[in-house]
């Protein structure tokens, strides 16, 4: 570095300020280009070319102080040199988890979409902010392409929409929208003097719900969960019994949250009476579709969201399903009147200016809630145009009827209990081991059985072998959910998964 300053130095018009040279810049960029070139061939070779190879690991487990250790995560007062920051490229690769391994089943996501990886590179590399035209002129128009098309899926003439760093941020965007419509003067005057509002939502709803009720200080309290059935699907009658409820207690109704696709058990609520008690008591009908959304590309499946062109807003998340990448989010709006941009423009005078030299009307940061914004659309687009609507509609027809043929091969192995039979990729089930096949079903049965599956669970991660969420749910104890998403996966992973949790459990 001394010898570059005095060289720098030693040139004509070299300017020194504070200390600084200012000629040239700072960053040596063949250095730099040489780094990123070979970081790539790290990702090819680790990631990419390793993401359909069953033989590799899901996870090479490590306990956190272990993992420190390996990792030396500590920043120091100098920089070092690129073959190891390379190394730590290796390594933070091997010791993270394989999303993207065919037997990767612990989340909503999983597998690799190529094309949405690319996207993913572009939009890095060069690092847009979606908030206006004149920085973000292709991103702008491919979310407003993309936009259009899911609105179209959703059954809607026209509308509006925008992309949001997860599901659970489109929920508080529609509910801030609901109670927006409800009481507009709340922009301004904020919550004083307004009515005790309340919203009602699945008891299986995602738990965001409850967060965005929190944030926007209506209250948790004011969230009326509704009942839900055998199936995990909001009853409408307790529903018109609530509003009814809170109407009597002088509270002011705003909004239904129902959803299509619970988290845990994949359940869809019956939208079309859903949308009927709205109508009837004037409320904003907001559908969680994150999960579920992505049925509506499959002509056999879509069947499963009947009646959601009835919603005001809809959140759809194809980062799961459809393998657009995290994050992909939408949060879709029937109304088509600018209700987004009345509800979340600041009219900011240095982004927004009105006497620009193009159609202001791209300027479509002033919808967000955000002022950076991440182009995750087009993740989402390049991977439409590369598949077509047919490739997709296929994995959410593939999916489905992995989950199926895993249910009818469950059905022929002694050990496996169903919960339910599912009715969208969500497979949610028991593994009841050798000693406990005899005992009669009371309170120490469910105990010991409550302790099983976490066992399983340690020994799945520490051996790599597969990830498989568990968990507890109303009042019965901890159970395997099992969810087919990525196109990697096979007939023949179906097959291991049960294998290997009859391998893992023989002692048991």
């Amino acid at each position: 570095v001394g010898v570059c300053k005095q060289e720098m130095l030693q040139k004509k018009n070299a300017v020194l300020v504070d200390g600084i040279i200012l000629n040239g810049p700072i960053m040596d960029s063949k250095a730099g280009e040489k780094f990123v070139e070979e970081a790539c061939k790290i990702i090819m070779q680790e990631v990419v070319q390793k993401a359909d190879d069953v033989t590799e690991k899901v996870c090479e487990w490590q306990a956190p102080e272990k993992l420190k250790q390996i990792l030396d995560l500590e920043m120091r007062d100098t920089g070092e040199c690129h073959q190891k920051i390379l190394q730590l490229c290796r390594d933070v690769i091997k010791y993270s988890v394989k999303t993207n391994h065919p037997r990767f089943f612990n989340q909503l996501y999983a597998g690799i979409d190529y094309y949405s990886l690319v996207a993913r590179f572009i939009t890095e590399a060069l690092n847009p902010s979606v908030y206006t035209y004149e920085v973000s002129p292709v991103f702008l128009l491919v979310e407003e392409a993309v936009i259009k098309k899911m609105i179209e899926f959703i059954g809607w003439e026209e509308g509006d929409g925008i992309f949001n760093p997860g599901g659970s941020v489109s929920n508080m965007y529609a509910m801030n929208l609901a109670r927006y419509k409800f009481c507009p003067e709340i922009k301004e005057k904020g919550l004083s003097g307004l009515p005790r509002l309340v919203l009602f939502a699945s008891e299986e709803c995602h738990y965001s719900m409850k967060k965005a009720a929190s944030f926007l200080g209506i209250g948790t309290e004011n969230v009326y969960f509704i009942k839900a059935d055998e199936r995990g699907k909001m009853i409408p009658e307790e529903l018109e019994k609530q509003v009814q409820r809170a109407r009597k207690e002088g509270s002011a109704p705003f909004l239904v949250c129902a959803t299509a696709g619970t988290t845990v058990l994949g359940a869809f609520d019956p939208l079309d009476k859903i949308a009927d008690i709205c109508e009837k008591h004037g409320l904003w009908l907001h559908v969680d579709a994150s999960w579920g959304g992505s049925a509506l590309i499959s002509r056999k499946h879509r069947r499963l969201l009947h009646g959601i062109h009835r919603a005001d807003s809809v959140a759809w998340n194809p980062h799961k399903m459809l393998l657009a990448g995290i994050q992909c989010c939408a949060l879709l709006v029937k109304d088509n009147s600018g209700l987004l941009k009345k509800c979340y423009s600041a009219e900011a005078a240095y982004l927004f200016q009105q006497d620009k030299f193009y159609d202001v009307s791209y300027d479509t940061g002033d919808k967000s809630i955000q002022c950076s914004r991440r182009p995750d659309a087009f993740k989402f687009w390049l991977m439409w145009k590369a598949l077509g609507t047919t490739g997709l509609e296929e994995r959410v027809n593939r999916a489905l009827a992995l989950a199926r043929y895993l249910v009818e091969e469950m059905k022929k192995r002694e050990g496996f209990q169903l919960l339910l039979e599912p009715e969208y990729a969500n497979v949610c089930f028991w593994y009841i081991p050798p000693s406990l096949r005899k005992m009669e079903a009371g309170p120490e049965f469910w105990q010991k059985l409550h302790q099983v599956a976490p066992i399983i669970k340690e020994r799945m991660m520490k051996k790599g072998s597969m990830m498989l969420g568990y968990q507890p749910h109303w009042g019965k104890v901890n159970f395997f959910r099992q969810v087919v998403i990525s196109p990697q996966v096979s007939r023949e992973d179906m097959d291991f998964l049960l294998d290997e949790i009859e391998l893992l459990a023989k002692d048991l």
